[in-house]
């Protein structure tokens, strides 16, 4: 591997609470009842606005993204690393990865909370480069920040693995051409099953990270 390019949300981080109360603060706030966590959970994956106007809709209130949105942004900022947390086993395996190829983060998460979610967990320096979803490459599941990364590390789409939990990730690293670990343990799997076409590594635990990486190479 001469890349490694981790998705944020569901696969170095576990994020849920804090994405369902600022979710479930704006829906308050906007008159409607507050939702399950893992409801809030499975509308994550495709950047806040969708969340946003997923989770309105959900609850009954009327969305006015203009006005949703950034509240919905601020909410969230005051929460950012409140319960939020790596999953276990992510420390060490990016102490074993980093030896193996330069790491990258490519996330439809914000530019500036993702920094901080970073820099806050201790783990910014195993990071090349890191990509927002507000950057100009275009969110997930467009190529184009992925494609970026791979022209950044001097790369080619097949010595270049993607990691990531969800069906945007698995879509982002085929529009790529290029080789995709999905985290079975994060909260975007389960929307993944009916895609897989057998060509997959799947991760149970991220401690399986390093292993199954040594095993590409």
């Amino acid at each position: 591997m001469r890349l490694i390019v981790f998705d944020l949300d569901g696969t170095l981080i576990d994020s849920r609470r804090d994405l369902a109360d600022a979710a479930n603060a704006l829906i308050v706030e906007r008159g409607g009842s507050p939702l399950p966590v893992e409801a809030i959970a499975g509308m994550v994956g495709e950047g806040a606005a969708l969340l946003v106007q997923r989770a309105l809709t959900a609850a009954g209130a009327v969305v006015d993204l203009d006005e949703d949105l950034p509240r919905f942004l601020s909410l969230y900022d005051e929460r950012l690393l409140a319960q939020t947390r790596l999953y276990d086993g992510v420390y060490d395996a990016l102490e074993s990865l980093r030896a193996m190829a330069p790491l990258a983060v490519l996330t439809n998460k914000p530019q500036r909370a993702t920094e901080r979610i970073l820099d806050g967990l201790d783990v910014a320096r195993y990071f090349r480069w890191v990509i927002g979803g507000d950057a100009a490459h275009g969110r997930k599941p467009d190529p184009g920040g992925l494609n970026h990364l791979i022209a950044q590390a001097s790369a080619g789409a097949r010595d270049t693995l993607m990691i990531g939990d969800s069906a945007i990730d698995l879509k982002t690293a085929r529009a790529a051409r290029t080789r995709i670990c999905l985290a079975r343990y994060g909260f975007g799997f389960r929307g993944v099953d009916g895609l897989l076409s057998g060509d997959e590594l799947i991760a149970d635990h991220a401690r399986d990270l390093p292993r199954l990486v040594a095993h590409l190479s």
